[in-house]
């Protein structure tokens, strides 16, 4: 088989088709939203705030983990989340600069 589809691509054009994927399901903005709303939380606390179950959210915690725009710390028997402001921040200049190329030039 040949080279997979990912190694044509930059480091950073792969890292950001990653979040933008990890980004495609509306539970996970939520969960986004709440941890931007509490700074961070345990998994029950989302189970509460979301209609899904444990499960579910943790699936979910776990995709946006994996493509590193939250992170866990391990405190007794649970982790809490919280985002990471690097892998965000980076994401966020990244559709600025397309953003600022945009607005300089003229569509068709």
């Amino acid at each position: 088989m040949g080279a997979t589809k990912t190694e044509h691509f930059t480091e950073q054009q792969n890292s950001i088709a990653t979040i933008a994927k990890a980004l495609g399901h509306p539970a996970r903005i939520a969960i986004l939203e709440y941890l931007l709303k509490v700074d961070s939380c345990i998994c029950g606390d989302i189970v509460n705030e979301l209609p899904l179950a444990q499960p579910t959210i943790s699936q979910h915690l776990k995709e946006l983990k994996t493509c590193g725009l939250i992170k866990g710390t391990i405190e007794g028997t649970a982790i809490c989340y919280c985002i990471d402001e690097k892998v965000l921040d980076n994401f966020q200049k990244h559709f600025s600069a397309i953003s600022a190329t945009l607005t300089n030039k003229k569509c068709c």
